[in-house]
């Protein structure tokens, strides 16, 4: 593939390769098993156009989800709007490579939890920003190198956006904080909603929403209490508990 790439650069052309091998051959050089695979090479400029790398960037800076679209006949170029649901691949002789808003994951709360959650979201490939006016919590030697925001929760939330490609867990446990960033929550399409309280502070949060004019429905959309229920005790079992449960959500 690497000598088909430099041709492609020398001559300007894309191609479509294909690769292959059989279940036998595939054990006899340690595979688990064969199968097929088609690769699209492109070089940029003589194949793929600059305008449409541009259209691409920009599409990710304004987190909208778009695909790009190859015609392997004509070798006509596009970019297009798809849904959160779409995926890369061939039908027929199109193919299509979606491209998803990076995943964000908002921590309202710079607490012990947040600490170990922050790192886990990381690892598992989310961005992790972190909201508290407190600067006491949120300082940088609790979290270095992560974005951390002073602001007012809703405010901070309000001026991220929210969409179904971020994650928000409130840990404050302080109604002041914690509510309105629900509230802003709620009215948005966000992927998921985590809060962090007992079932008794959940049933006083359930209460406040009913009265601030949220249906039932809406306030079904809250994972409370937050994570999966492994039994969870310690700051960092706690974090695990709610990455897995993000996790769940999100492919699932």
């Amino acid at each position: 593939m690497i000598l088909e790439a430099i041709e492609a650069l020398g001559d300007g052309g894309s191609r479509i390769l294909e690769f292959g091998v059989s279940d036998d051959e595939a054990f006899a050089v340690g595979l688990a098993c064969g199968g097929r695979i088609r690769v699209m090479v492109e070089p940029v400029g003589d194949g793929i156009p600059e305008t449409v790398l541009e259209e691409l960037v920009a599409a990710r800076a304004a987190r909208r989800a778009v695909a790009y679209r190859v015609d392997t006949q004509s070798w006509e170029r596009a970019v297009e709007p798809v849904g959160a649901e779409a995926k890369s691949g061939f039908e027929g002789d199109v193919f299509r490579a979606a491209h998803h808003p990076p995943l964000r994951m908002i921590i309202v709360g710079a607490v012990h939890i947040a600490q170990h959650l922050a790192d886990m979201a990381g690892a598992c490939g989310w961005e992790p920003i972190l909201i508290d006016p407190r600067p006491v919590f949120g300082s940088e030697e609790r979290f270095p190198g992560r974005q951390i925001m002073d602001d007012w929760p809703d405010e901070a939330l309000e001026q991220l956006g929210l969409d179904t490609r971020t994650a928000v867990v409130t840990l404050t446990h302080d109604p002041k904080l914690d509510n309105p960033a629900i509230e802003t929550v709620l009215r948005s399409d966000a992927l998921y909603l985590g809060c962090l309280g007992s079932t008794r502070t959940h049933a006083k949060r359930v209460a406040y929403l009913e009265g601030a004019g949220f249906s039932a429905d809406e306030i079904a959309r809250i994972h409370a209490p937050v994570g999966l229920n492994i039994g969870a005790r310690s700051p960092a079992e706690i974090a695990v508990s709610v990455m897995a449960e993000i996790t769940q959500v999100l492919r699932q």
